[in-house]
C-alpha cells in the first residue's frame, strides 16, 4: 500500500477518536437539558477562536465565495444539530451505530458523483462493516426519535464525508477548515443566543472539551480527505463507533455485551482489511 495512503488512514483513526469524544462531552450537556442549537454554537465559535490565529490568510477569505464551500458547511451544521439532538435521549454507542449510515452513503456519492473507483471487495468489506455495527445496536432496536435523528444525520453525515473530498482542491487544509467553522458559527449565531444557558465552571469546561476535540478531528479529517479517495478512507470512519462506545464505558458506565465486542471486531477487521486491497478496474455498480 502507498504510503501516502497509510499515512491518510492513520490522521483519519486519530481524528474520528476525537470526534465522538467531543461528542461526549455534547452528550453531558444535552442530557442535563442544554439545547443542541448552543452546544453546536459554541463548538463552532470556539474552534474559530482557536485556529483563526493561525489560519486567517486571503486564500480563507477567498474561499468563501465559492457555493460549494457554504454548502458543505451548511450539511455538517445539519450532521452537528441532528446527532446532538440524538445524543439527548440516546447511549452514545446506539447513537453512533446509527449514525454509521454515513459510510456506505459517503461511498455510493463519492462513486456515483465524483467518480471514484469502484470496487467489489470494498462494497463488501463496508457491507461487512455495517454488519458489525448491527451485532452492537442489534437488528431488533426500535425507531426511537433518537435513533431517526441519528440516522438522517448520518445520512447528512455521509453527504459531509464527500464532499470534503469535493472541495478538497479548491485550497489547504487549514484554511477549508476555518471557512467550515466561520460558516457554522454564522448560521448557528441566532439560534445559539436564543438558547442561552446559566453559565457555570462546569459548563464552560464541558463546552471547551466539546469544541477542542471536535475542532482538531475535523482538522484532521480534512488533512486526510486532502491524501486519499473518501471512497478509500469511508471504511475508517468506523473508528468512531470504536472510540464512542470506549466513552460509553468509560464516562457513562455503559459496557458493551458480547455481541457488541463481536460487532467492534467485525468493524476494525473490515476495516484493516481495505489496506491490502489492490488497485483494480472500475467495475459498474
Amino acid at each position: 500500500m502507498e504510503r501516502s495512503i497509510l499515512l491518510a488512514v492513520t490522521i483519519m483513526s486519530v481524528g474520528m477518536l476525537l470526534i465522538p469524544l467531543g461528542d461526549t462531552a455534547g452528550k453531558l450537556m444535552t442530557s442535563s437539558g442544554i439545547a443542541p442549537f448552543f452546544v453546536a454554537w459554541t463548538r463552532y465559535l470556539i474552534g474559530l477562536a482557536v485556529l483563526l490565529p493561525f489560519a486567517m490568510h486571503k486564500d480563507a477569505v477567498r474561499l468563501l465565495s465559492n457555493w460549494r464551500i457554504w454548502l458543505r458547511s451548511a450539511i455538517q451544521v445539519v450532521t452537528i444539530t441532528t446527532i446532538l439532538t440524538a445524543l439527548q435521549t440516546e447511549p452514545i454507542a446506539n447513537v453512533f451505530a446509527a449514525f454509521f449510515l454515513g459510510p456506505m452513503v459517503s461511498y455510493i456519492l463519492s462513486v456515483t458523483l465524483l467518480k471514484e473507483q469502484a470496487s467489489a471487495m470494498r462494497i463488501i468489506l463496508l457491507a461487512i462493516g455495517l454488519g458489525g455495527v448491527m451485532l452492537v445496536v442489534k437488528p431488533g432496536f426500535g425507531m426511537t426519535p433518537g435513533l431517526a435523528w441519528a440516522a438522517f444525520s448520518g445520512c447528512c453525515y455521509g453527504m459531509f464525508l464527500t464532499a470534503s473530498r469535493w472541495v478538497s482542491p479548491l485550497g489547504k487544509p487549514v484554511h477549508l477548515l476555518i471557512t467550515q467553522l466561520f460558516i457554522g458559527a454564522l448560521l448557528l449565531t441566532p439560534l445559539g443566543l436564543l438558547n442561552l444557558p446559566p453559565i457555570t465552571p462546569t459548563l464552560s469546561g464541558l463546552v471547551v472539551w466539546s469544541a477542542i476535540a471536535s475542532m482538531l478531528g475535523n482538522l484532521l479529517l480534512v488533512f486526510a480527505y486532502a491524501r486519499a479517495g473518501a471512497s478509500v478512507l469511508a471504511p475508517f470512519v468506523y473508528v468512531q463507533l470504536v472510540g464512542a462506545t470506549a466513552y460509553g464505558w468509560l464516562v457513562f458506565d455503559n459496557w458493551p455485551d458480547g455481541l457488541s465486542a463481536l460487532g467492534l471486531v467485525v468493524i476494525f477487521v473490515s476495516g484493516f482489511a481495505t489496506l491490502f486491497l489492490r488497485k483494480s478496474k472500475p467495475r459498474t455498480l
